[in-house]
């Protein structure tokens, strides 16, 4: 590690104002540079930027302002009394993005690695406090080798301070956590508390326990990236919400993505001039959707349809495919969309599905994201993995995070809607405020071939010919139960609606809800099944 040498203060006369100035300014340029050319070159080489690149990216332009940046650690021992360069490792400060406040601490690897000690944690416990205090979003740009081992205690206690403003901060303010570089060991827990993490191929991994002591303990070989890497994390782990090739991509998504969130959970997600008209139809959907229940089709399609301008943002893209989670605006208002996948694994929930929508429930309902949700869904993946998995439990979470959730909430059948899987997903028993269903809805207890089999069994077994018995009693199931107003009737759907006319039905309801006010039990918190 290069050293970083004070500025010769003795050159300056301590009485001459301009001579105390010209101090300042040769301090804050050393404080900007960083330890040295070389530790710049070092990091550009590993295809990373440095922090301060990377806080130039994320913010808009000349609107960062910087606190502590003269910041040193005070630790002696093991040669780090030699060793004191300002801001000891981490920048912090508060800037603008399209505008609005947002607070920011970046990790700087050139300096001890970006490891954390006594001071360094201290400037990221105050910039959290400010976050907090000022209602605005903390984006932590994470490129630290761990606790700094030098300072021994010390820096493991900063770590607790950080988790526990992480904690504080969860569903007050958006907390987003950027991985640009490596995350070991307890580290990695304060992203696993924030609402959203961002990684890069091949630069930034996570991890609780590196290669070399999963090596030593059970004797499995792999890499950095095999086992904590961002594809890793995004598609088999679900720890990364998203991916990305390289930092200034993933930066300009963080942008895109503070542009849908509110401030804070006292505010709403920022309304932005809509040219899409309300009323525009969207005829491609009647053949974008077959009728037949057992085709599959792309839903990623038909939410691109109904949103302004096709733009979306799929949260966890690559992870639980069987079920969409994404952010979009309808009439200029920010949008989520929880949404079965047809096109893979059929759109049936299990334990990742159920885990993956309930989550982002919960982070809609907490900065007030109104909440539509698409249904087509056959019902719970079977079988003994699921069971001993405890599919019961987690898919108790989707159902708590929906009849927990108090912003408006429209539900949409398109096709099927079986058991269930079918009350789960927002349900007008649960409380959706409002319920749609297009005519190609199946609303049952399940598939009419299974209820023929279970209520007709006797007739069929003793029918001379069982298959021809059996397809009577399919068709007469779906007439008597399964036909597409029967739930109308009954007032488990307050519409059947053309599918071309769902943009323009979804707006007006969005519209009248927009005042919905509920009230809530009071009680210091709820106990969601684990």
């Amino acid at each position: 590690m290069t050293v970083v040498k004070d500025i010769p203060r003795a050159s300056v006369k301590a009485a001459d104002t301009h001579g105390r100035v010209a101090e300042l300014h040769a301090v804050r340029a050393q404080a900007l540079a960083g330890p040295s050319d070389r530790a710049t070159e070092a990091q550009h080489a590993k295809g990373k930027l440095t922090a301060r690149e990377r806080i130039a990216l994320l913010l808009d332009e000349g609107s960062f302002s910087e606190v502590e940046q003269l910041r040193r650690h005070r630790a002696t021992g093991f040669g780090l009394e030699d060793k004191r360069p300002y801001t000891d490792g981490v920048i912090t400060g508060w800037g603008t993005v399209e505008g609005r406040t947002v607070f920011v601490y970046a990790h700087d690897f050139r300096i001890f690695g970006g490891a954390l000690g006594e001071a360094h944690a201290t400037k990221i416990h105050k910039i959290m406090d400010m976050a907090i205090a000022a209602g605005a979003p903390l984006v932590s740009l994470n490129d630290g080798a761990g606790a700094r081992i030098q300072e021994g205690v010390s820096a493991l206690a900063g770590y607790g301070g950080i988790f526990q403003r992480n904690t504080r901060a969860s569903g007050v303010i958006p907390q987003i956590s950027v991985m640009l570089g490596p995350c070991a060991g307890g580290a990695a827990y304060s992203p696993a508390l924030t609402d959203f993490v961002f990684m890069v191929r091949d630069t930034s991994q996570m991890f609780i326990t590196g290669p070399d002591v999963v090596r030593a303990v059970t004797g499995e070989e792999i890499t950095q990236n095999g086992l904590g890497g961002a594809d890793v994390h995004a598609e088999t782990s679900g720890v990364a919400h998203f991916a990305y090739d390289d930092e200034e991509t993933c930066l300009a998504e963080v942008r895109y993505l503070l542009s849908m969130l509110p401030q804070n959970n006292r505010e709403y997600p920022p309304c932005t001039p809509c040219t899409d008209p309300q009323t525009r139809r969207s005829d491609v959907l009647l053949d974008l959707v077959p009728a037949d229940g057992n085709r599959p089709y792309d839903m990623l399609k038909v939410i691109e349809e109904l949103l302004d301008d096709g733009d979306c943002l799929e949260v966890h893209e690559r992870w639980a495919r069987n079920i969409i989670c994404a952010l979009g605006r309808l009439n200029g208002q920010v949008v989520a969309v929880v949404a079965n996948q047809p096109s893979a694994l059929a759109g049936v929930l299990d334990i990742h599905a159920s885990e993956k929508a309930a989550r982002f429930v919960q982070l809609c309902d907490a900065f007030n994201i109104p909440i539509i949700t698409l249904l087509d869904v056959p019902g719970f993946l079977p079988g003994v993995d699921q069971e001993h998995g405890g599919i019961i439990r987690h898919g108790a979470k989707l159902l708590y995070a929906y009849c927990n959730a108090t912003v408006p909430r429209i539900s949409l059948i398109l096709r099927k809607a079986y058991g269930g899987a079918y009350i789960v997903m927002d349900s007008q028993s649960i409380g959706a405020d409002l319920t749609y269903a297009w005519p190609t809805n199946e609303i049952a207890v399940m598939g009419a071939e299974g209820a023929a089999n279970v209520i007709f069994r006797k007739q069929i077994a003793d029918a001379d010919d069982p298959e021809a018995m059996r397809t009577r009693m399919v068709k007469e199931y779906k007439a008597e139960l399964m036909h597409p107003y029967y739930a109308a009737e009954r007032g488990l759907v307050d519409d059947v609606i053309d599918p071309a006319e769902t943009r323009e039905v979804l707006i007006s309801a969005l519209a009248m809800l927009r005042t919905k006010h509920a009230d809530v039990p009071s009680r210091k918190h709820g106990n969601p099944p684990q």
